[in-house]
């Protein structure tokens, strides 16, 4: 009777306490889940629980990806998936010289996921040392202090501070789709702003830039604008998807938004999934975004730049395209039968395809800058 008294005695202690509530709900949680509905809750060691997996649904790496974590000087950690290069003596025969590392920077709701995909895959085998990152707040990435995941001008630093701590040795190209794109055009700006006013570079210089169906040096305003008065249901397609994040919840939305019209629909399930659990927190305020726009216009634009879109985009239209082009004096690459995640799409090959060829080209005499 004693002893049935002190465990009853105890268990109301636990049960009064806010970690016996927080790992109830915890596991209540869990087992709301529909793929663990069936299976009988175990209670990890506490070790385990301390350090969890911040999404739901955690990106599943291929073979020769490893997921890093960059500590970054706030103390925050930042994911990469890295995939180095292949040791194929016959891709090394291909180039006489060393291939520069690829980083790349993914845009709204998104994380490092949707590089390793297939691009990733793609490009170390194509002789490239391959970097993606989260950003903060997106995917396994930590969270900063705040409502948003941070600024241009923050997370351009973060992708600096990578650069500076890993990759110093040897200057990346630096790939971003989307608001990632927005990012790297940032970054392309304080390089060369500060090279001309003859400071210290804040970041490292590059081997080159890639903007893949990137927000124009403007913002996403103008394409709004444009939307509304000449694609009005487009318009408001397009804010029920991203803004009020339908995407999120419809399998023709998020097709129609993001992948080509024969993109299969599991497949596009399983992307809606990932991108469900990549943005924990906005990756900008866009207000004050938008009010700080457009971005700087590099002085001196020693780094080559690339600009290629998707002729099939239902966010960058061909204007914002052309916008960005025109921005970095280059003839951008508008790709047929491909639509805004290039790098998802079912014609992933083609986006791909083009990028190497230029790349091929960055360390031979005359080449342009497109």
């Amino acid at each position: 009777e004693n002893d049935t008294s002190s465990l009853f005695r105890a268990l109301s202690l636990l049960r009064s306490s806010s970690s016996f509530t927080r790992m109830a709900s915890f596991s209540s949680s869990l087992a709301s889940l529909p793929c663990l509905s069936s299976f009988k809750m175990t209670i990890k060691p506490m070790a385990a629980l301390n350090n969890p997996p911040k999404t739901a649904i955690q990106y599943e790496l291929k073979k020769g990806q490893n997921r890093l974590f960059h500590k970054l000087p706030s103390g925050l950690k930042m994911e990469v998936i890295e995939q180095r290069k292949e040791k194929d003596e016959r891709r090394r025969r291909l180039s006489e010289s060393e291939n520069p590392p690829l980083v790349f920077v993914h845009g709204s709701y998104h994380a490092a996921w949707c590089w390793a995909e297939h691009w990733l895959p793609f490009f170390s085998s194509s002789g490239f040392d391959s970097y993606a990152v989260s950003l903060l707040g997106q995917g396994e990435s930590d969270e900063p202090l705040g409502t948003v995941a941070g600024t241009l001008e923050t997370h351009a630093s973060d992708i600096a501070d990578f650069i500076e701590s890993n990759l110093s040795s040897s200057p990346p190209v630096l790939i971003g789709h989307s608001f990632g794109g927005l990012i790297v055009q940032y970054y392309l700006a304080n390089i060369v702003n500060k090279q001309s006013l003859g400071t210290e570079n804040a970041f490292p210089e590059l081997s080159g830039a890639v903007l893949v169906c990137s927000v124009p040096p403007s913002g996403n305003s103008g394409l709004v604008l444009r939307y509304l008065f000449s694609k009005p249901v487009a318009a408001f397609k397009v804010t029920l998807s991203l803004a009020a994040k339908w995407f999120q919840t419809s399998i023709p939305l998020c097709r129609e938004t993001f992948f080509s019209s024969t993109m299969d629909d599991q497949l596009v399930q399983r992307y809606q999934d990932l991108m469900k659990e990549s943005s924990r927190m906005p990756l900008f305020d866009l207000r004050k975004l938008n009010a700080s726009l457009p971005v700087p216009k590099p002085m001196e634009n020693s780094t080559k730049v690339l600009v290629f879109g998707a002729k099939d985009d239902f966010i960058v239209d061909d204007e914002g395209l052309m916008e960005t082009g025109r921005f970095y004096d280059v003839e951008p690459v508008c790709i047929g039968g491909a639509a805004h995640d290039m790098m998802l799409d079912c014609s992933w090959e083609k986006g791909a395809e083009i990028l190497l060829q230029w790349l091929s080209g960055l360390s031979k005499p005359g080449n342009l800058s497109a």
